[in-house]
């Protein structure tokens, strides 16, 4: 019995990395209650989803540091607290606009402190329980499921449930404090560190993979499309389509979404194996993919299509996935192994740059309609495409 306890003693952290997923995600599906029972506008509405991203970089940049002085646990567990507060908060929001912009700040901060800190965490107890190399890939399915099912199941629960902005809201907050009981007993995995002495500053900067050519010109021109074609897919797009989803918007919405996630995740081995240490081939498939995504959800808004959007999550998600992939992959090779770690959280901030996009879609919608606002992005994403092919064999590390 201790055996087997040992060697699933990494699940309540994974479940823990799922929940703060499922409570970014769940206020996806409720926005499209909020817009037609509220009748709340689109600009608002954006405007609270891109509230999390505020509260979210910083708490993701911060949470490995605070997690390496004060350990896993003690960010983990008040995080997941936070995580609850935040719904519950947003429970109580629906007649009141300001405090949904409240609690997705909230919801940002406890995300991205879970996120940051837990995964690790997870990784550290996958490799106590005696599956080092499964740590990486358990992080991935805990974070991308979280999302997937935090927005389906809300869906589910606001189409076919009483009080539909109310009881996701309690059934996400009952699970997050289950998950702070659940992971008082998980061991403490962080060690001390020895402190360092800074590199001189231009050693120091020839040591950064942000000062790198190969970054500049391979992995900042593609980054921001990471969560700018999975927000698309299932922020902008299936409001577009309401009124051909009557009756079932919000589990449309939330199907919509984990189909997006789903398919993120399930194109990771195809990212492996595209991968190639001389050029930029995985990031120029991934980049043609978005675009074509892109160019797919201009027609589905155009001809007002359910299936079209379907259509375009399929493809955007598989341009998130294939871009996510790539480019950690990228920075892994130019950072040196004593900075990956924090390489990677500045690479995650780059790419969630991309959940600006539904409000600057929405801002620029009363001058242009969404078709060709769609149709520019992909533009937007065939120069940069360019830019991209134009080094991929360039400035190798």
């Amino acid at each position: 019995m201790p055996a087997t306890r040992d060697a699933h003693g990494w699940f309540p952290a994974a479940a823990a990395v799922s929940a703060a997923g499922w409570g970014a995600n769940q206020f996806t599906p409720l926005s499209m209650v909020y817009r037609a029972q509220r009748h709340w506008a689109a600009v608002p509405v954006a405007s609270m989803f891109t509230t999390y991203l505020l509260g979210f970089l910083p708490a993701l940049l911060l949470g490995g540091p605070a997690a390496n002085r004060w350990g896993r646990r003690r960010v983990v567990r008040p995080a997941l607290v936070l995580s609850a507060a935040a719904s519950l908060l947003l429970a109580t929001a629906a007649l009141l606009q300001p405090l949904v912009y409240v609690s997705r700040l909230l919801t940002g901060v406890a995300a991205g402190l879970v996120l940051s800190a837990g995964t690790t965490w997870l990784q550290e107890l996958s490799a106590a329980s005696g599956s080092p190399d499964a740590g990486g890939r358990r992080a991935t399915y805990a974070t991308g499921g979280g999302f997937a099912a935090g927005a389906l199941i809300a869906g589910v629960l606001t189409e076919w449930l009483p009080l539909p902005l109310l009881l996701p809201c309690l059934v996400h907050a009952l699970l997050a404090l289950a998950l702070v009981h659940a992971t008082r007993g998980l061991p403490e995995t962080a060690v001390p560190r020895a402190v360092t002495v800074p590199e001189p500053g231009p050693a120091r900067r020839r040591r950064c993979p942000f000062m790198h050519p190969r970054f500049i010109g391979v992995v900042l021109p593609a980054g921001p499309a990471v969560f700018a074609a999975s927000t698309v897919a299932y922020v902008v797009l299936p409001p577009l389509v309401a009124n051909r989803t009557l009756g079932y918007a919000p589990v449309f919405s939330g199907a919509v979404t984990a189909l997006t996630l789903a398919v993120g995740i399930g194109v990771q081995p195809l990212a492996a194996r595209l991968d190639h240490a001389r050029s930029a081939r995985a990031t120029l498939v991934a980049m043609l993919t978005v675009i074509g995504g892109l160019l797919v959800s201009a027609l589905a808004v155009h001809w007002n299509s359910a299936g079209l959007v379907l259509t375009a999550a399929v493809l955007l998600g598989a341009g998130y996935g294939l871009t996510l992939s790539s480019g950690l992959r990228e920075i892994r090779r130019l950072a040196p192994p004593g900075t990956r770690a924090s390489a990677v959280s500045l690479y995650h901030g780059v790419t969630y740059s991309g959940f600006l996009t539904p409000l600057l879609l929405a801002v620029t919608a009363r001058s242009a309609p969404y078709p060709a606002l769609l149709a520019g992005l992909a533009a937007i994403g065939l120069l940069c495409l360019m830019i991209t092919a134009w080094h991929s064999r360039r400035h190798l590390p």
